[in-house]
């Protein structure tokens, strides 16, 4: 896809499009930050089948810098990443599939989903703000806020030094070169210092257009819960008009385990939430 943004260049895209039956919905899906996306990337494939299985057309993209897009991950900003998936979101509008389709209640055309994972729900609900029509948001395991996912992967750098004995005041030093607006080296991404202040700058907050959030979290406990911040969050979607779920899921962080692994309940979990 050419992208008609400042950035330019080529995103790269699959779409899988309903070629026949009721079109439920249009979904967008939203990779997490670096690492996370490679990890994710056979999991994220199954769901998105699964979805198009089930009547959804679906649309992944790589974000500027990402996977097989144009531009190295050291030119990607935050706004940038903005307005690739808006630039996306108005593309999947457009397709053959759904101009003119009412979708499966036969009432104005088919709802559109920004489906994040991790980083990914952070930038759906920033780009959402940007979008000409309100739209419903799927969730996996959502970071409320963005300082503790730019924390954490800060922290792959002094692990990686620790190793050589040079870690000692690594986080400090990374933190004044993003604030002088130099580029930093993290486990072999090249960090723009704008990508950074946007992702720390981020917090889940609901766009003022009121629809619907599925919200699914993983864990390899049977009596797991919702953590407090996860609750204040939900609660800030509620309270904002929004029609919320959240769902309890068994199985590993697919995102971060050291070999590549599958939640196959997620996929289930989230075909039956967004069929609700």
């Amino acid at each position: 896809m050419p992208a008609a943004t400042p950035a330019g260049g080529q995103r790269f895209c699959m779409y899988y499009p309903v070629r026949k039956g009721s079109l439920q919905g249009l979904v967008l899906y939203i990779h997490p930050l670096a690492e996370e996306m490679n990890k994710s990337r056979g999991m994220v494939a199954q769901q998105a089948r699964a979805l198009n299985a089930a009547g959804f057309a679906v649309l992944q993209i790589d974000l500027l810098g990402c996977g097989d897009s144009s531009g190295d991950f050291g030119d990607a900003t935050w706004t940038s990443w903005v307005d690739d998936i808006v630039q996306a979101c108005q593309w999947l509008r457009t397709q053959p599939t759904s101009t003119g389709d009412t979708g499966a209640t036969g009432v104005g055309p088919p709802p559109l989903w920004l489906w994040g994972l991790r980083a990914g729900c952070l930038l759906a609900a920033e780009a959402a703000r940007k979008l000409p029509e309100p739209c419903h948001f799927l969730f996996w395991a959502p970071a409320p806020a963005g300082k503790p996912l730019l924390q954490q992967f800060l922290r792959l750098k002094v692990a990686g030094d620790m190793l050589t004995g040079n870690s000692k005041g690594v986080m400090q030093g990374m933190r004044y070169q993003l604030a002088a607006g130099e580029t930093v080296e993290v486990a072999g991404y090249a960090l723009n210092p704008a990508l950074a202040n946007g992702l720390e700058q981020a917090s889940l907050n609901p766009p003022e257009a009121a629809k619907r959030l599925e919200w699914l979290e993983l864990s390899t406990r049977y009596d797991a819960a919702l953590t407090p911040v996860a609750t204040q969050a939900l609660e800030r979607w509620h309270q904002a008009g929004y029609t919320v779920r959240s769902h309890q899921v068994t199985g590993p962080s697919f995102w971060q385990t050291t070999e590549i692994e599958d939640a196959p309940d997620l996929i289930s979990a989230t075909l039956a939430a967004m069929a609700d």
